[in-house]
C-alpha cells in the first residue's frame, strides 16, 4: 500500500502524487448509492405496508429513522476525520452500507428491514462529509466549482432516477431488488477505494469529549425527530414536544460547551468567518424550501391530479436530469465569475418557480408542472455553489468542521422545512373546508386541497425572498479568508 507523505514545509499531507480521479470515483460511487437509496423506497412504501402488515405511521419509520441517524452522525464526522485515515473511514462507511443493504434485502420482518435501513444511514452519515472534505483538500480553490459541478451531476442523477427506477422494479420484480441492485455498485466502490484511496488529512487525534457527543446526539437527534414525527403524531403528542424540548436544551448546552473547551468536536467558531455564515444561511433557507417542494409536489400530483406514484416520478424526472446537466455548467461559471453572478440569479430562478407554483390548480397541465419544476431545479444548481463559496473561506484545518456544519444543518433544515410546509398545507386545507358551504362536495374537497398547496408554496416564496435579501450581502471576491486569523483574534 502507498504511504501518505507530508509536505516538510507545512506539515500537511502532500496530495500532489495521488491519483485524484479514482479517489473521486470511489467516493462518488459511494455517495451516489447512498443518495439513490434515500429515494428508492418512495414508491415501495405501500407494497411494504402490505408485505409486513404495518400501518402508514409505522412504515414512515423507514424514512424517519434514516434521517434521524444521519442527522445525529454527521456532526461528529469532523472528529472522526481527525482520528481515522480517509481510507479507513471510507472502507468503514462502505462496508457498513453493504452490510445494511444485505440485512434490508433479505429482511424477513419489518423490524429487521428497519435495522438494515439504520445501518445504511450510518454509512450515509459518514460518506457525504468525507466526499466534501476530500474535494476541498485535493482540489485547488480555483477548480473546486467545476469539480463540485461534476459531483452535482452524479449526485442529482441518483435521486432523480430513484422514484422512476423504484416504480419499475416494484411493478416488474420485487421490492427486495431495490436493495439487490446497489450491491454490485457498492462492491466496485470498495474495490476502487482499497486500491487508490490514501489519507488526505493530517491525523491529530484530539482528545474525545464524550459529553459533547452525547449533547450533539440528543440535540440534533431530538430536533430532527420532533419535526419528522410531527406530521403523523402532531405537536400535542408528548413524544414530539418532549423530544423538541430535550433537543433544544441539549443543543444550547452543546454550543456553549464547544465554545469553551480546547478540543471541540464541532468547531463552531467557523461562524466567525462572515461569508461562511452567510453561505450557510443561504443554503439552509433554500434547502428548507427545496425539501418541502420535493414532498409537496408529489403529494399534489397524487392527491389533486390523481396520477400514480410512478407517473409522478416520471413528471419530476426531466427537471432532475436538467439540473444534473446544469451542475457542471454552474460550477464552471462559479470558477470564472464572482459568487453573486451565479448565486443571485439562481435564487431569482427558484423564486420564479415558487411564484408559479403558488398559482397551481387542478387545471395546471403536466407540461407546465414539468417546466416549473425544471426552472426550480436549475436555479437550485446555481444556488448550491454557495456551499463551495462558503467552504472556500475556511482554512484547511476547518474543512472537516465546515462540511459537517453544512451537512448537519441541511438535514435539520430538511426536517424542519418539511414539517412547516406540510403543516401549512394541512391548515390551509382545513381553513378552506371550514368556510365551505358544502364541505362534502368532492369538488370542494379538491379546492380545499388546492388551497392548502397554494398556501404552502406561497410560504416557500417568502423564504426565497429572504434568501435573496441575504444573498445581497455576499462579497465579490472569492479568495480564501484567513479563518485562522479570525479564531486567533478571538483568543
Amino acid at each position: 500500500m502507498n504511504m501518505t507523505t507530508k509536505s516538510p514545509a507545512s506539515g500537511k499531507v502532500d496530495t500532489s502524487n495521488m491519483k485524484h480521479t479514482p479517489i473521486l470515483i470511489a467516493l462518488l460511487l459511494g455517495a451516489m448509492v447512498a443518495l439513490l437509496n434515500e429515494t428508492l423506497l418512495g414508491n415501495a412504501l405501500t407494497v411494504l405496508m402490505k408485505e409486513f402488515d404495518v400501518t402508514a405511521s409505522t412504515i414512515q419509520w423507514l424514512s424517519t429513522a434514516y434521517m434521524l441517524v444521519v442527522g445525529v452522525l454527521v456532526p461528529i464526522t469532523a472528529l472522526l476525520q481527525q482520528w481515522l485515515t480517509t481510507r479507513q473511514l471510507f472502507l468503514i462507511a462502505m462496508v457498513t452500507f453493504l452490510v445494511g443493504t444485505l440485512i434490508a434485502g433479505f429482511a424477513p420482518t419489518f423490524s429487521v428491514l428497519l435495522v438494515g435501513r439504520i445501518v445504511q444511514a450510518v454509512a450515509t452519515g459518514l460518506i457525504s462529509p468525507l466526499l466534501m472534505n476530500t474535494i476541498l483538500i485535493i482540489c485547488p480553490p480555483e477548480k473546486r466549482g467545476a469539480t463540485m459541478g461534476l459531483i452535482a451531476l452524479v449526485m442529482m442523477s441518483a435521486p432523480a432516477i430513484g422514484p422512476t427506477l423504484s416504480g419499475v422494479i416494484v411493478d416488474s420484480l420485487n421490492w427486495r431488488w431495490l436493495f439487490y441492485i446497489v450491491i454490485p455498485i457498492v462492491i466496485i466502490s470498495i474495490m476502487i477505494g482499497m486500491k487508490y484511496i490514501q489519507n488526505v488529512t493530517e491525523l491529530t487525534r484530539p482528545k474525545v469529549d464524550y459529553p459533547s457527543i452525547l449533547l450533539s446526539t440528543l440535540g440534533f437527534g431530538g430536533i430532527v425527530y420532533s419535526f419528522s414525527a410531527s406530521g403523523d403524531l402532531g405537536w400535542s403528542d408528548p413524544k414530539v414536544y418532549g423530544a423538541l424540548i430535550v433537543g433544544l436544551i441539549s443543543l444550547c448546552i452543546f454550543v456553549v460547551r464547544q465554545l469553551k473547551i480546547d478540543n471541540p468536536i464541532l468547531e463552531l467558531r467557523a461562524f466567525k468567518v462572515p461569508m461562511f455564515t452567510i453561505s450557510v444561511g443561504l443554503i439552509v433557507i433554500v434547502m428548507m424550501s427545496l425539501f418541502s417542494t420535493m414532498t409537496l409536489l408529489p403529494m399534489f400530483l397524487q392527491t389533486v391530479l390523481l396520477v400514480t406514484a410512478f407517473k409522478s416520478g416520471l413528471i419530476m424526472l426531466p427537471g432532475s436530469i436538467i439540473s444534473a446537466i446544469m451542475g457542471p455548467i454552474a460550477g464552471k461559471l462559479f470558477d470564472k465569475f464572482s459568487p453573486k453572478v451565479v448565486i443571485v440569479p439562481g435564487i431569482v430562478l427558484v423564486g420564479i418557480a415558487m411564484f408559479l407554483f403558488k398559482g397551481i390548480t387542478p387545471d395546471t397541465s403536466m407540461v407546465q408542472i414539468i417546466v416549473m419544476h425544471s426552472v426550480l431545479m436549475v436555479g437550485l444548481m446555481f444556488v448550491m455553489t454557495a456551499q463551495t463559496y462558503g467552504l472556500n473561506q475556511l482554512t484547511p484545518d476547518l474543512y472537516p468542521h465546515g462540511t459537517a456544519l453544512f451537512n448537519t444543518l441541511q438535514q435539520v433544515a430538511g426536517a424542519i422545512g418539511t414539517a412547516i410546509f406540510i403543516s401549512k398545507m394541512s391548515s390551509g386545507t382545513t381553513k378552506y373546508m371550514e368556510s365551505s358551504a358544502n364541505p362534502m362536495d368532492p369538488v370542494e374537497k379538491l379546492n380545499g386541497l388546492t388551497s392548502g398547496f397554494q398556501g404552502a408554496f406561497t410560504l416557500g416564496l417568502i423564504f426565497i425572498v429572504i434568501a435573496f435579501i441575504v444573498s445581497l450581502f455576499l462579497k465579490e471576491e472569492k479568495k480564501e479568508v484567513k479563518a485562522a486569523q479570525v479564531l486567533q483574534n478571538e483568543n
